[in-house]
């Protein structure tokens, strides 16, 4: 069992930049390949940012490449998500995952992750 905590969430300017963190506990946190997603009010939940359990690879979305990073500090058990220059329509709350065994091809499908953090609130104002 793996338990997920997200924070970094809040209010800021188009323009601004949050980092959002998730903390993990409950098994080894380098087992695992993390991902960050989040769900805008009325569509469904949609791939952020994944990053391998070594953190030597990381995946991304076409919408935030080059603007989001994700990056893990094992000895911390913690991921993060780095969002600079942010819009608008980056508005949502983002959850982190996991799950059991790595992630094989597609890192997009919710239903692949077993474990699911309560998300955090991240508002983006024009």
């Amino acid at each position: 069992q793996v338990q997920l905590v997200e924070s970094g969430g809040g209010l800021v300017q188009a323009g601004g930049s949050l980092r959002l963190s998730c903390a993990a506990s409950g098994r080894t946190f380098s087992s695992y390949d993390m991902v960050w997603f989040r769900q805008a009010p009325g569509k469904e939940r949609e791939f952020v940012a994944g990053i391998r359990r070594n953190g030597l690879s990381t995946y991304y979305t076409d919408s935030v490449k080059g603007r989001f990073i994700i990056s893990r500090d094992n000895a911390k058990n913690t991921v993060y998500l780095q969002m600079n220059s942010l819009k608008p329509e980056d508005t949502a709350v983002y959850y982190c995952a996991t799950r059991e065994g790595p992630v094989l091809t597609n890192w997009g499908r919710a239903s692949s992750y077993d474990y699911w953090g309560q998300g955090t609130q991240v508002a983006v104002s024009s």
